[in-house]
């Protein structure tokens, strides 16, 4: 967790001083207002726009316009937890899945996004990212790979460290809704929105004294596409975020109705 965390602080900082898009996109302007420059492209730094030398060209807030690019933003660092039929307590089938709840964990960001800006405080697009959820577990075990069920042999040593993860490449749309900016510069935003996710892999890795470092791959029965839906909410870059995956976490039978829900802080959220 303490590793996420000190990656989240360097992406928030690169999102803020680098770039949360580039590739001429148009999409925020200082002031609601209409700004004639000469230009040819418009680099995005920090939310502000760096108009260069080209033709002539008008930004008006208030007038709809594609937006998009390669971006670096909503990055998403908080708490996964597991809900069991409704519960957050795990039935039998699914004891072995015992976690940490303070070391389990969600790290997600998106890299490209392209929509519509129909006004000044209100946009829809099309994102693509991608999403990690790491699950701490208690018990000294390891899941086995290439089973057709979830299998798990009891381990005659400790791990310091025994985290069950799985990747995915998520691809969210969203509708932003934003206020106009204070006298500060700075707005409110409401983010919402339903997602799919692509299955990369699943990892476990453990650390113990005995066998020092080991990783294991596989897709471990997570499911290999996932549906979901988003809501943030947010002042300037940063805001606040909780996700629900509508379908089962794994395929397996035993696990039918074990889902996954995440929360926690979004950074870069213009």
């Amino acid at each position: 967790m303490k590793r996420l965390i000190l990656t989240a602080l360097l992406v928030s900082g690169l999102a803020g001083a680098i770039a949360p898009s580039v590739f001429a996109q148009q999409d925020t302007v200082a002031k609601d207002s209409v700004t004639r420059k000469k230009a040819k492209y418009t680099i995005r730094i920090g939310g502000g726009p760096i108009v260069t030398k080209g033709t002539d060209s008008t930004d008006n807030a208030k007038k709809g316009r594609f937006v998009g690019g390669v971006t670096f933003t909503r990055v998403d660092l908080g708490f996964s937890r597991l809900i069991d039929n409704g519960s957050f307590n795990l039935s039998p089938n699914n004891e072995f899945l015992d976690y940490k709840g303070g070391k389990t964990s969600t790290f997600s960001f998106d890299i490209l996004q392209f929509g519509y800006r129909f006004n000044s405080n209100f946009k829809v697009y099309v994102a693509g990212g991608f999403d990690w959820t790491l699950i701490r577990l208690r018990r000294d075990i390891t899941i086995a790979k290439n089973s057709n069920e979830f299998v798990y042999t009891e381990q005659p040593v400790h791990f310091s460290k025994n985290r069950f993860s799985s990747s995915y490449v998520h691809i969210p749309l969203n509708f932003e809704f934003r206020t106009s900016e204070n006298n500060k510069g700075k707005r409110f935003y409401l983010v919402l929105g339903p997602e799919v996710s692509f299955l990369l892999n699943g990892k476990i890795k453990q650390i113990s004294d005995e066998r020092g470092k080991e990783k294991q791959y596989d897709n471990y029965h997570f499911q290999s596409v996932r549906y979901g839906g988003t809501v943030r909410f947010g002042y300037g870059g940063l805001g606040l975020f909780t996700k629900y995956y509508f379908n089962d976490m794994f395929t397996t039978a035993q696990q039918a109705g074990l889902k996954n829900m995440s929360f926690g802080v979004t950074f870069g959220l213009n």
